[in-house]
């Protein structure tokens, strides 16, 4: 499967494209042929088969056999007892390649809750894109089983010996697989962003780390002394001026305690007084000075 191109990959069952049958004999003359309308399913085809699988799940109550008293039948406890078990499910457990295109699916078939191991073989019709652009992979086989292995066992015998159902039922594949790429793209995708992101990523600091260096030295310059202008102008100047003559008057006080002073304005009069109480002297002393000369001069003396 891995030399096809495209082959490996997430693959979705187109329902619209695809028919999962069965086909029996009735009344050991005729064959009657039905299929399930509501089939969902995928396949994880890896590089190695090994790491490969599958799924189908069928909806029982979508049999169709172009009969509804037939279908209505099926889907009776005689038959699927849909209302008790709705899906028929296959999971593979084993993928290989027995030739050029053709495989051997080996899986778990579970059918009214019993579950029996089932090979299907398919054959890879080819692998296409569509007119719309997706790739298309199709795959045809078909397994002959045992209907009573899964417990559906209901049948009417005929006079002739024979039965009205047959036992052994022909499973038919003809399925449509569209390969769904946005399981890997969203991979290449996220890796790319990533790309792109630490690419983007790297720029960024550098143009910021160029204008951080203008913002951070402009502001904090433009911004610290205005701060600090206030702050010196009406917060520290407050404090120190007055916590600076707090020392020196506790250590004045001290001092004046022991040695008191005069007080301070009696060294100023003083002074003042001083020649004032010189002035009547020297005026004395002139006029003494004055009245001894008249006096010698005039003999009183």
């Amino acid at each position: 499967m891995t030399e096809t191109p495209g082959i490996t990959g997430h693959w979705d069952i187109d329902p619209s494209h695809s028919r999962l049958g069965f086909s029996t004999r009735h009344a050991m003359v005729s064959r009657v042929r039905g299929a399930f309308n509501d089939v969902s399913g995928s396949a994880d085809i890896a590089d190695d088969l090994a790491d490969s699988k599958a799924e189908v799940i069928i909806q029982t109550a979508s049999v169709d056999t172009r009969s509804e008293g037939r279908d209505e039948h099926l889907r009776s406890a005689d038959f699927f007892d849909v209302e008790t078990y709705p899906e028929i499910r296959f999971v593979s457990s084993a993928i290989d390649e027995v030739d050029e295109g053709s495989y051997i699916v080996t899986g778990e078939l579970t059918i009214r809750d019993m579950t029996k191991t089932v090979s299907v073989p398919l054959e890879l019709i080819g692998v296409e894109t569509d007119p719309y652009g997706e790739l298309r992979a199709g795959l045809e086989g078909s397994r002959r089983i045992d209907r009573k292995d899964w417990g559906v066992t209901w049948n009417t015998k005929l006079d002739s010996g024979g039965v009205l159902v047959s036992d052994k039922i022909t499973l038919e594949f003809e399925l449509s697989l569209i390969k769904n790429v946005a399981e890997v793209a969203p991979a290449e995708s996220s890796e790319t962003a990533v790309q792109d992101e630490a690419s983007a990523e790297t720029p960024e600091p550098d143009a910021e780390a160029a204008l951080a260096p203008e913002v951070d030295t402009a502001a904090p310059q433009a911004a610290a002394p205005a701060a600090d202008a206030p702050e010196n102008s009406a917060d520290k100047p407050a404090p120190e001026a007055p916590e600076a003559p707090k020392p020196e008057a506790a250590e004045a006080t001290p001092a004046n305690t022991e040695f008191p002073p005069p007080p301070p304005v009696k060294p100023a009069e003083t002074p003042a007084d001083k020649p004032s109480e010189k002035a009547p002297e020297s005026k004395q002393s002139d006029s003494q000075s004055s009245g001894s000369a008249f006096g010698k001069i005039f003999g009183l003396r």
